[in-house]
């Protein structure tokens, strides 16, 4: 992605935006994350849940939830001096998945928001991440009330590559999500920088 603008009337060329998806099942907590992070108001496309989706969008865990993201969520975060992320938060029903290619392209990494109470909704943003070979952690979103499991219990669950990070979070709080951010951040460098010097080796 080409350098951010650092404001006023030049440009930083030491300053870099990073594009990041944030994906996940229904009802994990995407808008939540995005909109908790996010330095600028976050854009949103949500609609609200009609009669027309109740056969196709499984509700099961989430009746309280009554809206749904259509298109993608926007939001920008600045985690230090010249590295900003611009977050992409992806539909989570597999109707709107058609639009997971276009978020995807040129991102350097993903979050996968996970929900104990329905794990395995995060199947299809695990597979799809890990066929593409764009690297991800996968974030345990702790709901109140729902059990709770540790991070080695999860990644067996999901049966997660070696090494793909997990980690417990909070989507409604700003530290939480961020510290997401910068785990996934190192990550993704890391798995970066191992892959150019495979090719070059």
């Amino acid at each position: 992605m080409a350098p951010e603008s650092s404001g006023g009337t030049g440009t930083d060329p030491a300053a870099l935006a990073l594009k990041i998806l944030v994906a996940g099942g229904f009802g994990a907590g995407k808008t939540t994350l995005v909109g908790a992070v996010s330095e600028i108001r976050p854009l949103r496309t949500e609609e609200q849940l009609s009669e027309a989706g109740e056969g196709v969008d499984d509700t099961g865990g989430v009746e309280r939830k009554t809206t749904t993201t259509v298109a993608m969520d926007f939001g920008r975060i600045t985690i230090r001096s010249g590295l900003s992320l611009y977050l992409f938060g992806t539909p989570g029903q597999d109707r709107f998945w058609f639009l997971w290619d276009e978020l995807s392209q040129g991102a350097l990494g993903a979050v996968v928001l996970a929900d104990t109470r329905r794990l395995e909704d995060s199947f299809p943003a695990v597979d799809y991440f890990e066929h593409r070979r764009i690297p991800f952690v996968v974030a345990v979103n702790c709901f109140p009330g729902a059990r709770t499991y540790g991070a080695h219990e999860v990644s067996r669950a999901l049966d997660l590559d070696r090494g793909t990070p997990v980690v417990l979070c909070d989507a409604r709080d700003r530290d939480s999500g961020k510290e997401v951010l910068v785990r996934l951040v190192e990550y993704a460098g890391r798995m970066h920088t191992a892959r150019l010097l495979d090719s070059v080796g």
